[in-house]
């Protein structure tokens, strides 16, 4: 399994760097927009194929224009590739900040990954139905083709490799290709969680 490259960026140490008064929380418009393009200016120096941990811990509380304009603007910039193949998932998320975040998400038809400690996942925002058994699939096993799909949801495999793409487009899976024996190629759909022999770095 190849190793993820990974970074994690402290909402707070942003907003610490970026906001003025020693805001601790996210509120307004405005301030999402300020620590929105700090994130997309380290994100953009990122190489391809990172993960990018936004780390919401240390952050009081964000109402919906910000998680709109942070999150939701994000991802959506994320899945029209203006980063290239980069990846977010959110974790340290309160009830009130996955609340928030959600609605935005919803409202944009978008969703992302949210991470907790103990290695679980689940998802926030919207998500069409039929990818869902697919994300659940390559969460479990971490490391999968079209083939493992198929055979294991006993569907032809053009169904699922539209299925992975998609959610390869969505930046929910990340995505590698390795040669074959026969001198062909195939793509190979991962997990943006941490296995346990990554090193996750600080940004």
């Amino acid at each position: 399994m190849e190793t993820t490259i990974r970074s994690t960026y402290d909402l707070r140490d942003l907003m610490d760097e970026h906001l003025t008064g020693g805001a601790k929380n996210l509120v307004t418009r405005e301030t999402g927009r300020v620590i929105r393009e700090a994130i997309e200016a380290r994100l953009e120096r990122e190489p391809e194929g990172t993960v990018v941990a936004l780390d919401f811990s240390h952050v009081g509380i964000i109402d919906f224009s910000c998680a709109d304009e942070v999150v939701g603007k994000l991802v959506a910039r994320l899945q029209g590739q203006e980063y290239g193949a980069k990846y977010v998932v959110l974790n340290g998320l309160t009830p009130t900040h996955e609340e928030n975040i959600a609605v935005a998400l919803e409202r944009k038809k978008l969703a992302a990954l949210v991470s907790r400690p103990d290695g679980s996942w689940h998802l926030l925002g919207t998500l069409n139905p039929y990818l869902n058994e697919a994300l659940q699939f390559v969460m479990a096993h971490r490391e999968v083709t079209a083939r493992d799909l198929a055979d294991d949801t006993a569907v032809e495999i053009s169904l699922a490799s539209t299925k992975l793409l998609n959610l390869f487009k969505a930046r929910l899976v990340q995505r590698s290709s390795e040669r074959l024996p026969d001198g062909g190629r195939q793509f190979i759909y991962r997990s943006l969680l941490v296995d346990k022999e990554e090193t996750l770095q600080r940004a």
